[in-house]
């Protein structure tokens, strides 16, 4: 592919402008117009949208790669994107597309039937030849699909083994997105180093751990983005975030610290963008064995945590009070008869005095970071604190995101009683079903670290994901919720309302419901 003269050199332009600012503290008109510099929490991993698990990476995959369909704007809701239309048969088992005409990958090679079955067939089939270009760690967004047929050039059919209720929402997810069949033969596990989807913006460099710059794609099925380029700079320490930020080395960052919000709120240099996503942060509380494995003490934890004070204090009200396993962003599937577990002390000791808790130690895993964690030191100190009121004694044990999730994905067994946690999701089934089920026990390959089971939860899981009709499903997870926040297997703390901060100079721009940083629509002066 050649490369417009004019886009390497504004890229070479901003990049040694981002050091400079940030020296010189000078003021914004330093960068160019049309070129966003975007300071990302982390350096991704991949930029392969299968092999790809952490919202960092998805922040940069929206914006180069295209689904079958993708979430209405500002909604979790789905509409077209690289299929025009869709039907699905009456037992909800067959999904049949039509195809746009026309799409191009960035490579030049055309959008087809057969390269969407190239798709899913490499993340499903363990004898695709491309299968070991893997591996695909959420392939089981796909699990439901027993076979993947080519009609004609383009119109493709999923046919499920069951009805799936989220199939369409996971088709919009970073794991159904389209990548290239020619670049992935091309470049076999090195894909992820050289991407090539259909969206509308195309990969032009990546220097480990300095910037991953994409470019406008003229060539783009729908309206091209107004934007030149874009350059995502990983920045891992929150405070230099802040400080490229106030210094202008950057146009953009999310996930602001709760300490800086009010800082950038004061100027008036700077927008705040801030909105309620599907995010719940939460404790896994041990049900296998020691105290917790009783039901008043596990609510009793949940009654001496001040959660109010976690929000308003610790997360200085950049998140609201949690109800439940399924977050408020999923309107239809959210039981707004639930109340919180109220902060009563109180009430907190005499189930402990009831529940015959001897005095035994607590042991908390609490992370240093990771994507949603907001706060995790200061959060699990203010909690051992509320638990230490109460009389029960907590330790703490910290550690590294990868160490600490190396520590509580094979379950909590022989290890800890606690542990925190945060999920973004994008449909109310997934949390639930991967850490609520009896069948997601850790040996089963699940999520549910705390070995949490109850046979109508189970049921009504099951049950859930195989009707279509959404006021339906609604009713059993809501039902679903009442149970489970009667049982308390984990302590329900937060929703988090999700944030970024832009200068002035950028426009057009929104957060979105999924989390996902879609850049097509803003422009920068």
């Amino acid at each position: 592919m050649v490369r417009k003269p004019i886009t390497a050199a504004i890229i070479k332009v901003v990049l040694a402008l981002s050091v400079s600012i940030a020296f010189l503290q000078t003021s914004f008109a330093q960068t160019p117009p049309d070129v966003l510099i975007v300071g990302q929490i982390a350096e991704p991993k991949s930029m392969d949208p299968h092999t790809a698990t952490a919202l960092n990476d998805f922040r940069i995959l929206m914006n180069l790669y295209d689904g079958l369909v993708r979430y209405k704007d500002g909604t979790l809701q789905v509409e077209p994107a690289l299929a025009k239309s869709w039907q699905i048969s009456k037992d909800g088992k067959t999904y049949t597309f039509q195809l746009r005409k026309g799409v191009k990958f960035h490579d030049g090679s055309a959008l087809t039937a057969e390269a969407v079955k190239f798709n899913f067939d490499r993340i499903l089939d363990e004898n695709h030849p491309y299968h070991k270009t893997g591996p695909f760690p959420l392939a089981f967004f796909f699990s439901a699909v027993d076979k993947v047929t080519v009609k004609n050039s383009h119109t493709i059919e999923f046919k499920l083994k069951e009805p799936y209720a989220p199939f369409l929402s996971n088709l919009a997810y970073p794991t159904g997105l389209i990548v290239s069949p020619a670049a992935v033969k091309q470049h076999g596990k090195t894909f992820g180093r050289h991407p090539s989807g259909t969206g509308a913006f195309r990969f032009v460099e990546w220097k480990s751990n300095a910037k991953v710059v994409v470019e406008r794609n003229p060539n783009y099925w729908s309206d091209p983005p107004k934007l030149k380029a874009v350059i995502y700079r990983p920045i891992t320490d929150a405070n230099t975030r802040v400080a490229e930020m106030l210094a202008g080395g950057i146009d953009m960052m999310v996930e602001v610290p709760p300490d800086n919000v009010s800082t950038f709120a004061k100027q008036n240099n700077y927008q705040i963008y801030e909105q309620i996503g599907p995010h719940l942060w939460f404790l896994i509380l041990n049900l296998k064995e020691g105290p917790l494995a009783n039901k008043q003490l596990r609510q009793a934890v949940n009654y001496a945590i001040n959660k109010k004070a976690l929000v308003d204090n610790v997360l200085q009200g950049t998140a609201t009070v949690a109800t439940g396993p399924i977050p408020p962003a999923f309107s239809w599937a959210y039981n707004n008869n639930l109340q919180p577990y109220a902060y009563n002390p109180e009430k907190a000791r005499e189930l402990i005095k009831s529940a015959g808790y001897q005095g035994e130690k607590l042991t908390f895993y609490v992370t240093e970071g990771g994507s949603g964690m907001l706060n995790p030191v200061a959060m699990g100190a203010a909690i051992q604190a509320d638990l230490t009121k109460v009389g029960l004694k907590v330790n703490i044990e910290t550690y590294e995101w990868n160490t600490f999730l190396g520590k509580v994905n094979p379950g909590l067994a022989g290890k800890a009683d606690m542990a925190e946690m945060a999920w973004m999701t994008n449909d109310p089934d997934t949390l639930p079903y991967l850490t609520l089920r009896t069948a997601a026990w850790p040996d089963k390959g699940g999520f549910n670290s705390g070995y949490y089971s109850n046979p109508k939860v189970d049921q009504l899981l099951e049950q859930a994901r195989r009707i279509t009709n959404q006021t339906e499903r609604g009713k059993l997870y809501k039902e679903m919720q009442t149970i489970v926040l009667e049982d308390a297997p984990w302590a329900f703390i937060a929703n988090w309302k999700q944030n970024a901060v832009a200068n002035k100079r950028v426009k057009g721009f929104k957060l979105q419901p999924s989390f996902f940083l879609l850049l097509k629509n803003v422009t920068k002066k």
